[in-house]
């Protein structure tokens, strides 16, 4: 029996790295604004999420 999901709700907490210390997942270096960090993170999980949904459903 298959299990349909209605709704889906994510929520995630994103921490500042403390004073001084570089963020464990950004490169040394980077140009990137901390919003457009955040952006990039939630455009990959949706693409990534969809990706599973599609294949879920072709078996």
């Amino acid at each position: 029996m298959g299990l349909e999901i209605k709704e889906l709700y994510i929520k995630v907490t994103v921490n500042q790295p403390s004073q001084g210390q570089q963020p464990a997942a950004a490169p040394a270096g980077g140009n990137n604004k901390p919003e457009e960090e955040k952006e990039a993170i939630i455009a990959q999980s949706i693409e990534a999420f969809i990706e599973i949904s599609k294949n879920k459903n072709e078996r």
